[in-house]
């Protein structure tokens, strides 16, 4: 099976006739209904070739001849409407799509990602009264006075009927978000109600003029955050996604992003995610931009329905500061473009070095079994550091570890997976923390799941960030000491994740993480892949994880799978989190937040309200192609 596909339409392949006779009669003879739309004589044509390529990448994912898949069609769709064509768009090429996976496939829960910088109301209005279809869009709103300029694009417009709960809007009242905005947007708003939700797939109306330098959507994201979005997505829904294109007004800022889709699709590491370097971009960007002069430089999750007075008017799209400022922006672009350099990828995508091969164990077929070690010297030097390790089978595994930890510094594995005695564990993982930051890594993150105790003289310099999970209590000796129980609920478990987890991650950047199974963990196997595998992209894939040599060979098994970019197991049936668990994590964040912004997502009052929903147990809602991808003509 192919990891992932670019589609091109061919004239072979399109919607069928009743499609096009919908929109001819939507046309009725006259452009004055096409609101914001010309139909040039191939526009027909060209809808019916792009609708007909969503519809082929929908048949060949949930059949199971590629994992995932883009769809690089022209015109969009995401705006056009049952009986209307609007905003450049003819037919709605997602709401096609989903509507036949429903009817051909049996579908029952499919998640809508629209990430355009303009809202689709098209697909809104399609599924506002369908509870099997949820619906996410974040969008450029400035309280109404953008484009579509419609009342259903604010945060309150929720869906009806049946529908309600099922329709999220997230809109942007100011101009200038970036990358710890989308990232805060999805950890905090989307993947917790897509959890819930637990689509069998994910549709994403793919618009890149959310990126930086688009003049129509002025935002400061850069290509590498939609990598990181994807690899976000591809936890869910078994890895099925399909992406379609939809808007993007600058071709450099377009195609860097679609490039890093593609890359992300494919399984291969994302570039680092620059969070704090956004605010020097949203500064150089200030003297041209009117919008960003009056604002604040915090993300904006939770906007007012008011309109600001005194609020400076947007700058016209024809008028020459308007002009000089796409000048700059295009300035700005090409100077980070330059600094842009996918991450190469590693020879070896995943290894395993386990002491011993059990039977049971099923590797990926491209998952190789190291056998290789340490110089014995230099596992000696390490292993005099403690007494456990003084026996030979400790020793050999440490030797290992040691090999293994080598070549993912060196660039030659990507990730791995390594086993350790119980007995040695805690001093395994020390030598694994100091040998990582002796050799290379400036930031070393920690997840330690189990009773495994912090070293007491690994000094707290801002180089490590230890995360213990299944600690006596939860705390923080500082920001860089974080200890928590483990959670009881699959729910506990999605919050912890995503609320503390991955914004203290993506906020630390680290060059390496350990991840460490000790004896006695408590994580299900779905939970430690999925754990796993929402740590690879803060990194850049370079993972190792350190299990007990006794744990299951089927935990080794899908631990493989998941580090070599496949997609984890579902959680089942979601638990709501228990109040011992929500108390935990908003005594956490309590302590946390001064000093991570990503954990700054909501006010004093959103806080309280948000633990008194999670306390109740409520529900939020009943340019170039990378490695491997096959551009096909649809056929």
């Amino acid at each position: 099976m192919a990891p992932g596909t670019v589609l091109a339409p061919s004239i072979e392949h399109s919607v069928p006739c009743s499609l096009a006779q919908m929109w001819a009669e939507s046309v009725g003879g006259s452009r004055r209904r096409l609101t914001c739309t010309s139909a040039p004589q191939s526009t027909f044509h060209s809808a019916r070739l792009a609708a007909g390529a969503g519809l082929q990448l929908v048949d060949a994912v949930l059949t199971g001849a590629v994992h995932n898949g883009l769809a690089l069609v022209r015109p969009p769709g995401h705006h056009s409407q049952r009986a209307a064509a609007n905003g450049f768009c003819v037919f709605n090429n997602v709401a096609i799509a989903a509507r036949h996976a429903q009817q051909k496939h049996g579908l029952h829960r499919i998640l809508i990602v629209d990430w355009d910088i303009h809202h689709g109301q098209g697909t809104q209005y399609t599924f506002e009264d369908d509870p099997s279809v949820l619906y996410f869009s974040w969008h450029r709103y400035e309280h109404g006075r953008f484009w579509p300029y419609l009342q259903e694009s604010d945060a309150v417009a929720v869906g009806q009927g049946r529908g309600r709960g099922f329709t999220v809007n997230l809109p942007w009242n100011q101009v200038g978000m970036g990358n710890a905005d989308y990232l805060a947007a999805f950890l905090h708003v989307l993947l917790p109600l897509a959890f819930e939700f637990d689509p069998q797939l994910v549709l994403v109306s793919a618009g890149f003029d959310s990126a930086i330098g688009d003049p129509e959507g002025q935002m400061q994201a850069t290509p590498e955050c939609f990598a990181h979005l994807t690899q976000l997505l591809r936890v869910l829904a078994g890895g099925r996604v399909c992406a379609m294109l939809e808007g993007g007004y600058n071709l450099e800022s377009l195609s860097e992003s679609v490039c890093m889709t593609v890359q992300a699709l494919l399984g291969d590491p994302a570039p680092p995610l620059a969070l704090e370097s956004i605010q020097s971009v949203r500064a150089a960007q200030i003297p041209h931009w009117t919008s960003l002069q009056q604002q604040d430089l915090a993300p904006v999750l939770n906007p007012s329905n008011r309109s600001p007075e005194g609020r400076p008017s947007p700058l016209l799209s024809q008028g020459p500061e308007f002009k000089a400022a796409a000048a700059q922006a295009t300035v700005a672009l090409s100077s980070l473009l330059d600094r842009l350099h996918l991450c190469p990828m590693p020879p070896v995508h995943t290894a395993v070095a386990l002491t011993s091969l059990d039977a049971a164990l099923v590797l990926p077929p491209e998952v190789p079994h190291q056998e290789g070690s340490a110089l014995k010297e230099e596992a000696q030097a390490w292993a005099s550091l403690h007494e456990a390790l003084a026996e030979d089978e400790a020793a050999s595994a440490l030797g290992k570890v040691l090999n293994l930890l080598d070549r993912i510094l060196d660039g030659q594995v990507s990730s791995g997976i390594a086993a350790t005695p119980a007995s040695a564990a805690v001093a395994t993982l020390d030598v694994a923390i100091r040998c990582g930051l002796s050799r290379g890594a400036q930031r070393l993150l920690c997840v330690a799941v189990g009773q495994l105790d912090r070293p007491s003289d690994l000094a707290d310099d801002g180089r490590n960030l230890w995360l213990n999970i299944r600690g006596k209590e939860a705390g923080a000796l500082s920001m860089f000491h974080v200890s928590m129980p483990l959670p009881g609920t699959t729910g506990g478990f999605l919050n912890f994740l995503l609320a503390l987890v991955l914004p203290l991650a993506y906020s630390f950047r680290p060059d390496l993480v350990l991840l460490a199974l000790g004896p006695d963990h408590g994580l299900r196997d779905p939970q430690a892949a999925l754990l796993a595998s929402l740590l690879r992209a803060p990194a850049g894939c370079r993972v190792l994880a350190l299990v007990d040599e006794e744990s299951t060979p089927q935990l080794a098994g899908v631990l493989a799978q998941v580090l070599h970019g496949e997609a984890p197991p579902s959680l089942g049936p979601l638990c709501v989190a228990s109040p011992e668990d929500t108390q935990a994590l908003m005594h956490l964040r309590g302590q946390l937040e001064p000093q991570w912004k990503m954990l700054q997502v909501a006010g004093e009052a959103g806080s309280k309200a948000q633990a008194e929903c999670l306390g109740r147990g409520d529900s939020l809602a009943q340019s170039s192609v990378g490695r491997g991808a096959h551009v096909l003509e649809l056929a």
